[in-house]
């Protein structure tokens, strides 16, 4: 189902699908990581599988902010895609829900804002989210899925001809990101 309309600006596109981010041809997919870069389940197994053994050195060629962390909570950090169709991974900490009262709605939102943005600076046209935090992490969807949608939204005015889409793994979660546009 693709969305488009007034609601987004500039945006040039906004469409939810479903399957397995590693087979879109994109520029960049986000990959819902942990701090430490280095693989984990989920979508981060599935991403690091398919890139490749390459992406495992390219994320552990990244300076760590503290030690084991290479990328925080909130933020981002770019690789190349290696193996993937798609050009770029754009590695992303969503935060582990423990209530909503530590700070997670903004730091899920600063992972998409962040992610849209280094996605425009790089001059990308094509990104694709997977549900940040939904699965071990714990977030509920229904929410999780609105600050999405939302964030989009806000930084959409600003990221001319930027297409997203929202890949997510099943009919369920599709359905929440369909109901949010």
């Amino acid at each position: 189902m693709s969305v488009t309309g007034a609601d987004f600006g500039y945006l040039a596109a906004v469409q939810v699908r479903i399957g397995d981010i590693t087979r879109l041809e994109v520029d960049a997919i986000v990959n819902a990581a942990n701090e430490t870069l280095l693989g984990g389940g989920g979508v981060d197994g599935a991403i690091h599988r398919a890139a490749g053994p390459e992406l495992l050195r390219a994320c552990e060629r990244l300076p760590e902010v503290r030690p084991g962390v290479r990328c925080p909570t909130g933020e981002v950090r770019l690789t190349p895609g290696f193996r993937l169709p798609a050009k770029f991974v754009l590695h992303t900490v969503g935060p582990i829900w423990n209530g909503g009262a530590d700070g997670e709605p903004e730091l899920l939102a600063s992972c998409y804002r962040r992610s849209l943005e280094l996605a425009a600076a790089q001059g990308l046209r094509t990104i694709a989210f997977p549900a940040i935090s939904c699965g071990v992490f714990g977030y509920p969807l229904e929410q999780a899925a609105a600050i999405a949608v939302a964030t989009t939204r806000e930084v959409a005015p600003r990221q001319r001809d930027l297409h997203v889409t929202f890949c997510c793994f099943n009919e369920p979660i599709a359905a929440a990101y369909r109901r949010l546009l």
